[in-house]
């Protein structure tokens, strides 16, 4: 289903996508920002994952109220996150497979893409690596 939804949305953008690999994974560009698509067919969800920038080593508690309060609205259906494992700020939306149309597919798509692209260069100058 999302690879039909992939290729449907290559098509509307008049681009190429490579389809999910066999964990379930692919990357989609939208502006300077890139999106990894995600099927995690065990719990049955699509998980959406934009990176932004590392974490900072100061100026954290700022950084952290600003993703927060940015998430309220600015975010739409997406969240600013915090990716434990690589210590990176993303932009993420989680969502259930089941009754998943394509149009919501490309919403969350063109959601956390856009977010993505408008929030990466602000938040690492605002918040610069230190």
């Amino acid at each position: 289903m999302i690879n039909a939804y992939l290729e449907r949305f290559a098509r509307r953008a008049g681009s190429q996508l490579d389809p999910l690999d066999s964990t379930g994974y692919t990357l989609v560009r939208k502006g300077s920002a890139s999106v990894g698509v995600n099927v995690l067919e065990d719990h049955g969800v699509l998980l959406l994952v934009a990176p932004l920038m590392d974490v900072p080593s100061n100026g954290r508690e700022a950084l952290y109220r600003r993703l927060l309060e940015l998430s309220f609205l600015a975010t739409s259906d997406s969240a600013f996150a915090i990716d434990a494992q690589r210590q990176e700020i993303v932009v993420r939306s989680l969502r259930r497979l089941s009754g998943l149309d394509y149009e919501e597919f490309e919403d969350l798509l063109e959601t956390v893409g856009q977010v993505a692209d408008d929030w990466d260069d602000a938040l690492v100058a605002e918040f610069p690596k230190g």
